[in-house]
């Protein structure tokens, strides 16, 4: 289709700074033709704040897998495997979040994904696999939250069906995705903070009961790393075992990471001023990981046995949570469910980010091409309808626990989103390493990019082939005798060849074309002059805070900066 005419484009720019879109951003590739118009016109809208960016990054990943999912993990492997397991997974997953932001402060188009990057820096097929791979995951993760919320509730004596938890829960995860951005980013700002809250709340619990300042007035110190023991054995006996049980530790605990760092970039394509806040995100997610994860891995490996059986089996709901569980043998009487509460808005509120997700990576794909048209349609509020009830779908699997055990259920979504994951961070890695040879062929250098780290590349290289060899052990554990299943096997690695045959599928549609960009090839210009105008314009609409506000603020600005909020 022939290009946008001159008169056409000054309209579009005219219209798109009245609706205060984020239209200028669009890639090249949609401003094509009348047809087109409506849907660049109405684009989706820049309507996150840096406070809310900042808190749906993390907010996002606080899941149940943080309250609930690392019971099986302590059970398995111990306290000191539990520990290292999360320092390791820390340091891989901020290696991928510092190389994917790296490419989005550069260029932070609107609509922006990791699956958009693998179209435009490496290939149409890989940008065409990722972006199927992340909506469908993210859709069935809508089903999982769902599921492990359910299963929460059940933790308090109830006649009312699960089908109606399920219900109840999705329409409320549903609707707000229909919102404007703003009002999501908002409502979700909210619930991620009561879960931040929460976290920060156990996590001084934790240091209180270290020292004996529970009911029962009992020291733990660190006496339940001696008895059972610091470590476990899992699948075989001696130090065989001891790396099974790692092994285990370190693939399980992804589950609580996962897509923490796509979810960064899908949310710079509705951020306001991406180049400034987006770093920022980048840079207070390194201590947010140490925080929540690490130390909380810590904390619970301090205050609850691994031997603990309702970790595994004999508790229901939150009952196989180690943070209720040390809370009832202390003695606190009501937390549990006040903590139980918390773990289900938990569940809702990461259901919000990951149906967000999905959705966007729909719109996303309808941009380029990758998906149909009607995908990429936008409502006046700068919302994808018609993506959004198509991601919906997806999230009817969680009435798969109507009949189905839930704890069955809970762990067939587990592998499948851990695959997943696995697959997306070594092609973000790819993705990385391709626009840098970019970078250097076309001339670009270190200085010319609005954030760097110091980290790369050999964070990527080391996340790379860490995350490629986890996605190949995903399963492990059916491969010993007497463990095989074929619902374990294919849960654990149907997303490979499903992602292959996406790639292999579009690939042989475009078999005339390369199979990768060459680095001279690679389109690094699209859209930049748009964002440097963008960038220009927001700095003009700063207004510098008087000095001597700024000095009456300052500590409370510190906390705020501290935290994300400035």
């Amino acid at each position: 289709m022939a290009l946008l005419t001159k008169e056409n484009m000054v309209i579009q720019q005219q219209e798109s700074k009245e609706l205060n879109s984020s239209l200028t951003d669009t890639p090249q590739s949609l401003r094509n033709g009348d047809d087109d118009l409506e849907v660049t016109l109405h684009g989706t809208k820049r309507g996150i704040k840096s406070r809310h960016a900042q808190m749906l990054v993390i907010g996002g990943t606080i899941g149940t897998g943080l309250f609930v999912g690392t019971g099986q993990a302590l059970a398995v492997a111990g306290p000191a495997f539990l520990f290292s397991a999360y320092l390791v997974i820390c340091f891989l997953v901020y290696g991928i979040v510092t190389a994917i932001v790296e490419i989005g402060t550069y260029l932070p188009v609107s609509g922006m994904s990791v699956a958009y990057y693998g179209n435009r820096i490496v290939s149409p097929s890989l940008g065409f696999a990722l972006g199927w791979l992340y909506w469908y995951t993210w859709g069935i993760s809508v089903a999982y939250e769902i599921t492990a919320a359910a299963v929460v509730i059940s933790y308090w004596p109830t006649t009312v069906p699960v089908a109606v938890w399920i219900t109840i829960m999705l329409a409320v995860i549903i609707t707000l995705n229909f919102f404007p951005v703003g009002v999501y980013a908002e409502v979700e700002f909210w619930c991620a903070s009561i879960k931040v809250f929460t976290i920060i709340g156990l996590l001084i619990l934790s240091v209180v009961l270290f020292f004996g300042g529970g009911p029962n007035h009992t020291r733990l110190g660190f006496w339940y790393w001696q008895d059972p023991g610091a470590t476990n054995e899992y699948l075989v006996g001696g130090a065989g075992g001891r790396f099974c049980a790692f092994l285990f530790a370190l693939i399980y605990s992804c589950f609580s990471f996962n897509f923490s760092p796509e979810l960064i970039i899908i949310t710079a394509g509705e951020m306001k001023s991406p180049r400034k806040n987006l770093p920022k995100a980048a840079m207070h997610f390194i201590w947010r990981l140490i925080l929540f994860y690490a130390l909380g891995a810590l904390a619970i490996g301090v205050i609850c046995r691994s031997d603990e059986p309702a970790l595994t089996s004999g508790g229901k709901g939150a009952a196989a949570s180690p943070w209720v569980i040390a809370i009832k043998n202390a003695g606190i009487h009501a937390l549990d469910s006040i903590i139980n509460a918390v773990i289900i808005t938990s569940a809702w509120s990461s259901g919000n980010s990951v149906l967000y997700m999905s959705s966007r990576s729909l719109y996303s794909l309808a941009i380029v091409g990758n998906a149909p048209k009607i995908f990429s349609y936008c409502n006046k509020h700068g919302v994808p309808v018609y993506a959004v009830i198509a991601s919906s779908l997806l999230s009817l699997l969680a009435y798969l626990n109507v009949g189905i055990v839930s704890g069955v259920v809970f762990n067939w979504f587990v592998s499948i989103i851990n695959t997943a994951a696995f697959i997306s961070w070594v092609c973000c890695c790819l993705i990385y390493f391709r626009f840098k040879k970019a970078c250097v062929a076309q001339g670009i250098s270190g200085s010319d990019l609005p954030y760097t780290s110091v980290l790369q590349p050999w964070a990527a290289w080391i996340a790379i082939v860490a995350f490629g060899i986890f996605g190949l052990l995903n399963g492990f554990q059916v491969f010993f005798p007497g463990r095989f299943s074929v619902s374990g096997f294919l849960t654990a690695y149907i997303g490979i060849p499903v992602f292959l045959l996406f790639y292999l599928g579009h690939r042989i549609s475009v078999r005339k074309d390369p199979w990768i960009r060459t680095p001279d090839s690679v389109d690094l210009k699209t859209g930049l002059a748009e964002i440097l105008a963008d960038e220009e314009a927001d700095a003009t609409i700063e207004t510098p805070v008087p000095s001597t506000k700024h000095n009456q603020n300052r500590w409370l600005r510190k906390v705020g900066t501290a935290w994300g909020w400035y």
